[in-house]
């Protein structure tokens, strides 16, 4: 299959900067048109950009979180350039704070741009995609590419907001594929490791350059990865790590339980157990970059 994106439309949130920048013009290197997304005024640098290397983009201003911002990017797109195929949620904010200290408008604003921001953007294309594939009788081929992270797994403890968003993030990804592959969409998501204005303080060096993730995200796009749908994939560097779903650690059965048995039963098997070794996927958090 192709990783040529000629003909093809994409929508990129965020793109103003960072990792919203770098995929928008590894997509638009593919040969994909681009509609680029971020805060009035934030996005002219990365249109440049693309227009000077022969490439077409136009700008969606608005934030995410908004309903009409939402609506402009289909407009952009199946207004004008006629179509989509690709959507590239990205935008995104941090306000970290201990649970404890953390304000209700801190833990809304980062749920609203991350969570709510992928929703609208996704379900308005989707209906998108479901109305193309019934009226022409054959399924779309359509690409969503969401940003999660691997604070969904690890429980950040300044970022009690940024996990929540991201593990709703990666639940609607999920029920996306599942949704919409008949349509003919798939949808995966990307846990990037990359330096850019949220994680700035907390990356830095050459392997967590934004450069690094784009072409997962351009390839997650293509026709090529067709087969490719409902994954989790932790990416920087050079190494790409597909997640596999959690698994059962131990199972407790009893027709009737009481306070006796189930301590018996399930305290018992925790008690030799590591108080630290809860659901909290830290091991994936050690992930480093091979020596070459």
């Amino acid at each position: 299959m192709s990783v040529d994106l000629s003909g093809k439309v994409a929508i990129v949130t965020g793109s103003g900067a960072g990792l919203g920048w770098a995929e928008a013009v590894a997509l638009a290197r593919a040969g994909a048109r681009v509609v680029l997304n971020d805060l009035p005024g934030a996005a002219e640098e990365a249109a440049e950009e693309i227009r000077g290397f022969g490439g077409e983009a136009v700008i969606a201003a608005g934030d995410v979180s908004e309903r009409a911002t939402a609506d402009a990017m289909m407009a952009a797109a199946v207004d004008g350039f006629g179509g989509l195929d690709i959507v590239v949620n990205n935008a995104g904010i941090t306000r970290d704070k201990m649970l404890f200290n953390m304000s209700d408008e801190e833990f809304d604003l980062v749920l609203r741009v991350h969570l709510r921001g992928h929703f609208l953007l996704t379900r308005n294309a989707s209906a998108h995609w479901r109305s193309v594939a019934k009226a022409t009788g054959a399924p779309v081929d359509a690409a969503v590419v969401n940003t999660s992270s691997e604070a969904f797994l690890s429980g950040p403890p300044g970022q009690a907001n940024y996990g929540a968003a991201k593990a709703g993030i990666t639940a609607l990804t999920m029920s996306t594929a599942r949704s919409m592959g008949r349509s003919g969409v798939r949808a995966n998501a990307i846990c990037p490791r990359a330096a850019t204005a949220m994680t700035q303080g907390v990356l830095s060096g050459d392997s967590y350059g934004a450069e690094h993730v784009a072409p997962l995200v351009t390839y997650l796009a293509s026709p090529a990865a067709a087969a490719i749908t409902g994954q989790v994939f932790v990416v920087y560097g050079g190494m790409i790590a597909v997640l596999s779903p959690p698994t059962v650690a131990e199972r407790f059965d009893n027709a009737a339980w009481d306070l006796d048995s189930l301590d018996k039963q399930v305290g018992g098997w925790f008690a030799d157990r590591d108080p630290e070794a809860g659901f909290s996927a830290d091991s994936i958090m050690q992930l480093k970059l091979k020596e070459q």
